[in-house]
């Protein structure tokens, strides 16, 4: 079908990093004012690549994309705003509290939640005042609010005096303090969001298992909190030019996940995006993607324009290299479907094999490795850490320490709070930090580790605590001692996981920036799922080998004979 068939005049696209969200907005963008309507289009992506996909400069204002009539653009600086709403709570502090108090509050500020928060407010500016949005006929927004932020706007009024009360130190609430005088402009937001008429919620996914269960998770979400009018996008949808293996692997793998399409998703009207040859950029680029999707051919002709002089370090090389120190603990980190499952599971198998002892902790959900296969495997033991239940047992431990003084209110918007994706977090690594203690005369390799962010923020709270005297809960042991130890080169080795694509190496470096926060600087880079190393004839992923060569580039500029590759693997 045409997402495109009879749009609502808010259109929200919504999905993980590196599905295709913004390059699909901007197309639909395109098509749109191609036919003559007025468009808004609106991104709030932290990681947003809006500048490089429509080839032009775009700010916090309105600008004019060259090349398209009647299309206009305006990029929000989520990270800006989160700033503006730090400032505004550890205003009121400022000469009351001790210099180290402010900061540990700075960091309690600086996780997802008050990002996402803040982007909303940004947005809701548009979205809320329709005056602002009088001359266009279609606003699109790229990267739709949370279900979790959603339901934090339709709590209560009583967010100062929750945060007065709140004595965990560690409440991603804390950047709504300061809006109340606001909570109309988020009323009209939400009612607009919530409009099947005007408003369309449009996720995007990549055809592969764990994209597909990520977006009917969402889907439920959002239709619980009233967002009914939902279609699905497929992006990357691959077909074989040729008898290459590789490439009829890779069709396989696809057709193998849309058969197993969750049941939430059977029904929803879905589009069908197929790869391209090359990353839709500029006004042009995204008309031939367009054109792709109303199901016009678009020819490949693969030309090995360049080549690398010489391609990263293979992956088996950092495997060697971390067997050798014979015991420590190895994180791999990373934004969803980079591969750290699979990673970490083959550096386990690889160091057990190498004669170690081993232990291969997860939080994998769903499961996607058979893990009973390692069961009985010499050398190696495997954990599976259940977050649900973990965070079950936090929520309910801070109840119950925290919430003791809060009345019915509080109480509720306390529940709402650790519901939060830094409750689960916090939550994973408090079960984690009970693990690594035994990293002193084996590995440990640990599987979605926690953020530098996490990291920090319990760090922070530890040292709030301490200053204003009113923590009800106290950090255990293996916690305290975790960042010091992860901050230890000698003990702690930490690799950061990537694919040879823009959005999820710009990702990447922000999450690494997040790391040297806390302290920790990453033992290796890994690029997962290259096709740059394999042997291939399959025109399409011809031109797609080409496009990884500036990405490898780009890392290999920057973090040097730290970068590893590991290549598309045939199954």
């Amino acid at each position: 079908m045409n997402l495109l068939n009879n749009p609502t005049r808010f259109l929200f696209f919504t999905g993980k990093g590196g599905v295709g969200k913004t390059s699909l907005s901007c197309s639909a963008a395109i098509a749109l004012a191609d036919k003559g309507k007025n468009v808004m289009l609106v991104c709030t992506d932290p990681a947003s690549n809006l500048d490089e996909v429509l080839g032009c400069r775009i700010g916090a204002s309105p600008v004019a994309i060259p090349g398209v009539e009647s299309l206009e653009a305006i990029n929000i600086n989520p990270e800006e705003a989160a700033q503006s709403y730090r400032d505004k709570v550890i205003e009121p502090y400022r000469g009351k509290l001790p210099e180290s108090a402010l900061a540990s509050m700075e960091e309690q500020l600086s996780g997802a939640c008050t990002m996402e928060i803040a982007a909303f407010d940004e947005f809701a500016s548009l979205l809320g005042d329709e005056k602002s949005l009088d001359r266009y006929d279609f606003v699109i927004f790229d990267t739709a609010p949370t279900g979790h932020t959603l339901r934090l706007l339709q709590l209560p009024s009583a967010w100062d005096g929750f945060i007065d009360t709140n004595t965990t130190g560690t409440s991603c609430l804390g950047p709504l303090a300061g809006l109340t005088k606001q909570h109309q402009l988020y009323k009209n937001s939400i009612d607009t969001l919530t409009n099947d008429e005007k408003t369309t919620i449009i996720l995007v996914c990549r055809p592969d298992e764990e994209s597909l269960k990520e977006a009917a998770r969402t889907s439920l979400e959002l239709e619980a909190l009233g967002m009914s009018h939902q279609q699905l996008v497929i992006s990357g949808l691959f077909s074989a030019q040729s008898d290459d293996p590789i490439a009829l692997n890779w069709q396989e793998k696809a057709r193998l996940a849309l058969a197993s399409l969750p049941e939430k998703l059977m029904t929803m009207p879905t589009t069908e995006v197929p790869l391209l040859p090359f990353s839709p950029l500029g006004s042009e680029g995204l008309r031939i993607l367009w054109q792709s999707i109303l199901g016009n051919s678009i020819p490949t002709k693969p030309e090995r324009r360049n080549e690398l002089v010489a391609l990263p370090l293979p992956i088996t090389a950092l495997f060697e290299d971390i067997a050798n120190s014979k015991n420590g603990v190895i994180m791999t980190m990373g934004k969803g479907g980079v591969g750290k499952t699979s990673i970490a599971t083959a550096l386990a198998v690889h160091l057990a094999h190498s004669g170690n002892q081993v232990l291969l902790a997860t939080t994998d959900p769903a499961a996607h490795l058979d893990f009973s296969l390692m069961k009985h495997m010499e050398n190696l033991v495997v954990e599976r850490i259940d977050p649900k239940e973990e965070t079950r047992r936090y929520s309910a431990k801070v109840m119950e320490q925290a919430g003791a003084t809060l009345d019915e209110q509080g109480k509720k918007l306390l529940e709402e709070d650790l519901r939060s994706p830094c409750t689960e977090e916090i939550a994973v690594f408090q079960a984690f930090a009970a693990l690594v203690d035994q990293g002193q005369d084996r590995f440990i390799v640990l599987d979605t580790a926690p953020t530098g962010h996490t990291l920090l923020l319990l760090d922070a709270a530890r040292a709030y605590h301490r200053e204003v005297e009113r923590t009800t809960q106290e950090l255990p042991e293996a916690v305290q001692c975790l960042l010091p130890r992860m901050r230890d080169p000698e003990y702690t080795r930490v690799l950061v996981l990537t694919l040879p694509e823009l959005t999820p190496i710009t990702e990447a470096m922000q999450l690494e920036k997040d790391l040297h926060r806390a302290g920790i600087t990453p033992y290796g880079w890994i690029i997962n799922q290259c096709l740059a190393p394999l042997n291939i004839s399959d025109p399409l992923l011809l031109a797609k080998q080409q496009e990884e060569i500036p990405h490898i580039e780009r890392l290999l500029k920057t973090h040097g004979d730290r970068v590893f590759i590991s290549p598309w693997q045939v199954s």
